[in-house]
This record gives structure tokens, C-alpha cells and sequence, in this order.
């Protein structure tokens, strides 16, 4: 019919293809975007102005992580009402989704407006770039609200079935990005400032063709004012999937910083994660189409797609993690020169990334239950697994691996992949324990 209800039928696998490829694009174009800042500022900025740029993205691609991590809440809540073609209750979702983020984005803006300077002595900034530091996240603070915006307008159109608009709501804002960074930053020499300004003013321009879109998008779903009355049941069912999802994210970006102030050589551990969150888009892009794609499932009561969708997934994300693991074995020394020229750092990021990237493997497992589990109706059990690997295997692993080894970091990269096993078994369990409880029966 009108909707995009072409989750729930059809080929499972090429529903996974379909939805996840747009996925994984505006993963890729997000990515994008926090490097032309960077690129852009190299060209026209002195070094104390990149380091500006480079800690305020960082402090802005966390916030951005636990946004999205929140409106997984929505995208689930949304595609379970859709899947049971209940447009009633569609239409409360998204209203209540907007009225909850509307609230997020106001306390978040003021409050951390209100901690500019905190922040910037909180994340080390070196002294001679605190100016550029604190101008560049004041304005990209003011333009939070936006950012929510779009990443709302996402998660609703996600819920719908539909994952293409959000990518082209995305290139729009990376376009925009680039020519307002040359304008600012080249042509009226704003600095970090204008890195913030560009950044702000793209997220605004593409906030608005979304919400063009989102007007002319035929979904039989009308809003009312009565909509966006919260309702603590339907709030309850965002957060109680959103926020587990949002606080999970942001301990393994906190476990990320950890382990790279722990490592005898911070530089190579730096290269290398930038490197993996790269390669790690896919089955990122999986854990999101997994939770959208089996969500309406479960909305519909078909729970055998929605765990024919989990197999499937999985299949593709350790296919890709073994065949990535296979290519940066063969071309470790070229991949990490590509980020330094530091010979000691090309070694030692070689050994590094030569044990870390096995985790592809078994994180591309966790990523898919993590997403499946969600979609439950318990992303808890995805926090529970993270924080488990994170605080028992990884963190330690690390620190042990870099007291015992501190001539090589081989070992140290072997905390990840063990880290990501030990996940990978309390999932199985978690799902063996939701069959026996008879949870993913149909109804």
C-alpha cells in the first residue's frame, strides 16, 4: 500500500541488502563529513586551530553517538506500530518521539552551553588551543537542536521502512559542509569558528529539506496536536529501548579513549581505531537494519522473519568480517601508512590492527543479537553484553597486555576480539533463554 511495508514481506535477504546499503552510506558520509572539517581546516587553519577542530568534532561525534542511540528507541517503537498497520498508534509514536527529542534537545543545548569550559579542560584541550576549542563547541552546541531534528526525522522515516531519504538528508548536509567550510574557513578566515559555523548552518539546511520531505511523504499517518501530548506509556517504550542502546554506545566510545591512554603508543592505537570504526561501518549499518527490519516483524507477529532476519545478517556481517580480515592481514603496513609517515608508529599499528581486526569477525555476531534484542523490546541485554566485555575483558586485557608487553602492541589488540567472544556467548544465551520463554513465538 502506501506504506513502505516492505519490510515484513518478501525476501528476507534481499530486504536486508536494500535496507542496510543506504544504511551503511550514511554511516560512511557521516564519517566523511567529521574528516573534510578536518581536511578543509588543514588547508586554511594553523595547527592550534586543527587541534581546536579535531577535539571539538571528537566531543561532537560522542554527543551525535548517543543521539542516535536514543532514537533507535523511536525507529523500533515507530516500526512495530507500522508493522501492525496500526496508524493510530503510528501517529502517537512519532508525535510523542518529537515532543520527547524536542525536550533532550533543549536540556542538552543548555546545559552543556552552560559547560563549554568544563568540557574543554575535561577532554585535555592543550593550552594553546582552548580558544579555538571553546568557540568552535559553543556554536556547534547551539546548533544541537538540529542536530536532534535530523536525526529524528530519520528515525521516523527508519520506522517507516524507508532508509534511502535519510541518506540524501545526509549528502545534502556533507555538500553543504564543504563548500560553507571553503567559504568560512578559506574565504573570510574564520578559523575554528567557521569549521563550527559550516557545520551548524549544513545540519540546518538539511533539517529543512527534511522536513520538506517528511511533508510530502504519503504514510496515511496523520498528526495532531493531540499527538505530541506525551504519553507515559509510549515515552516508556522510547527510552526503555533507547536509552540502554544510548548508554551503551557511549561506554565503548569512553572504553575507546581508555584504552588509548593506556597504550604505551598512544599515536599507532589511534591510527588503528580510526581505522576499525571505518571498517566497522557494516556491521554497524547491520545492528541498525536488524533492529528496523525485524521491529516491523515483530509488529506484524511474523518473529520467524524477524529471526530469519537475525541469520541472515549475521551470515553477511562475519562474511565480511572474516574477507576484511583477510585484506588488512595482507596490507596492515599500507593501510596504517596511508594516516603516518612515524615508522616506530607504522610498526607498532601493525601489530596492533594484525590482532584487533580478527574482532570484525565476532563483533559483526554481537552487533546483529544487539539489534535483534532491541527490536525485542530489550536492548538491555545489548548494554548488559557490552558493559560485561567492555569492564571484564577489554579494558583490563588492554591494560595487562601493556604492562606484561610493552614492546609490542600484538598483544594488547587480542582484548578486542576476546572482548567481542565473551559478548557473543551471553548473546546466545540471552536468545536461548528468550526461546524457552517462548518470547519469539508467533502470536
Amino acid at each position: 500500500g502506501y506504506m513502505e511495508k516492505n519490510l515484513t514481506s518478501g525476501s528476507v535477504f534481499k530486504t536486508i541488502v536494500t535496507f542496510a546499503l543506504p544504511y551503511l552510506l550514511s554511516y560512511f558520509l557521516q564519517t566523511l563529513y567529521g574528516m573534510a572539517d578536518l581536511f578543509i581546516a588543514g588547508q586554511f587553519i594553523g595547527v592550534d586551530g586543527i587541534t581546536a577542530v579535531a577535539n571539538g568534532s571528537q566531543v561532537l561525534y560522542m554527543l551525535t553517538v548517543v543521539i542516535v542511540g536514543l532514537a533507535m528507541g523511536a525507529t523500533v517503537t515507530i516500526g512495530r506500530t507500522v508493522g501492525a498497520n496500526r496508524l493510530d498508534d503510528a501517529a502517537e509514536a512519532i508525535g510523542n518521539t518529537i515532543t520527547l527529542f524536542a525536550g533532550v534537545a533543549l536540556v542538552l543545548t543548555a546545559m552543556l552551553l552552560l559547560n563549554v569550559q568544563g568540557i574543554v579542560t575535561l577532554i585535555g584541550t592543550p593550552a594553546e588551543a582552548v580558544c579555538g576549542t571553546t568557540q568552535y563547541l559553543a556554536i556547534c552546541f547551539i546548533g544541537i537542536p538540529f542536530i536532534v531534528a535530523y536525526n529524528i526525522i530519520s528515525s521516523i522515516f527508519r520506522g517507516l521502512g524507508d532508509s534511502k531519504s535519510p541518506m540524501y538528508f545526509i549528502a545534502v548536509a556533507c555538500v553543504c559542509n564543504i563548500a560553507l567550510d571553503y567559504l568560512f574557513m578559506g574565504h573570510f578566515r574564520l578559523g575554528p569558528s567557521g569549521a563550527a559555523l559550516g557545520t551548524t548552518l549544513a545540519q540546518t539546511i538539511s533539517v529543512i529539506v527534511a522536513f520538506a520531505a517528511i511533508r510530502h511523504k504519503r504514510t496515511g499517518i496523520r498528526l495532531h496536536a493531540a499527538n505530541l501530548r506525551p504519553r507515559r506509556d509510549v515515552l516508556g517504550g522510547i527510552l526503555k529501548i533507547g536509552v540502554p542502546t544510548a548508554v551503551q554506545d557511549g561506554c565503548i566510545q569512553v572504553a575507546f579513549i581508555i584504552i588509548t591512554v593506556i597504550a604505551n603508543d598512544a599515536a599507532a592505537v589511534g591510527v588503528v581505531e580510526k581505522v576499525i570504526s571505518m571498517l566497522f561501518l557494516v556491521p554497524s549499518s547491520m545492528l541498525a537494519t536488524v533492529s528496523a527490519i525485524s521491529a516491523q516483524n515483530i509488529g506484524a507477529g511474523k518473529p520467524e522473519r524477524a529471526i530469519r532476519t537475525l541469520k541472515y545478517a549475521t551470515a553477511i556481517t562475519v562474511a565480511y568480517g572474516i574477507a576484511i580480515s583477510v585484506v588488512v592481514e595482507l596490507t596492515a603496513s599500507f593501510i596504517i601508512g596511508l594516516f603516518t609517515a612515524d615508522a616506530t608508529v607504522i610498526v607498532l599499528g601493525v601489530q596492533y590492527i594484525r590482532s584487533y581486526i580478527v574482532d570484525a569477525i565476532f563483533a559483526g555476531v554481537h552487533f546483529c543479537f544487539s539489534g535483534f534484542f532491541a527490536a525485542c523490546g530489550r536492548s538491555y541485554i545489548g548494554f548488559i553484553h557490552n558493559i560485561i566485555a567492555i569492564t571484564l575483558v577489554r579494558v583490563p586485557g588492554s591494560y595487562l597486555a601493556s604492562k606484561m608487553f610493552p614492546h609490542t602492541l600484538f598483544p594488547m589488540g587480542i582484548a578486542a576480539p576476546a572482548g567481542s567472544l565473551l559478548s557473543v556467548f551471553i548473546c546466545l544465551g540471552f536468545y536461548a533463554w528468550l526461546r524457552r520463554r517462548g518470547v519469539l513465538e508467533a502470536k
